[in-house]
């Protein structure tokens, strides 16, 4: 599998990595993975960066228009209402 495969494949899992609901053996990969990575390491950190921001914002409210693009483009269409 090449690097660029690898990428792809772990960063469909970054999001249960911060929630702390990984698989294990999953977790592991993407831990070795980050070890090696200088790219995915930015994207976590990215990631857990903007969810520390949108936690600390007081009445966070998203139109709801701008709300539904954001969550379809990164595919979370399950937690739209």
């Amino acid at each position: 599998m090449n690097k660029h495969t690898t990428c792809q494949n772990l960063l469909h899992s970054m999001s249960d990595y911060v929630d702390g609901v990984l698989d294990e053996s999953i977790c592991t990969d993407l831990e070795r993975h980050l070890r090696e990575c200088e790219n995915c390491r930015v994207v976590l950190n990215t990631m857990k960066k903007t969810i520390e921001i949108y936690h600390t914002l007081p009445g966070a409210d998203i139109p709801e228009e701008v709300r539904t693009r954001l969550y379809k483009k990164l595919e979370l269409d399950d937690y739209l209402r």
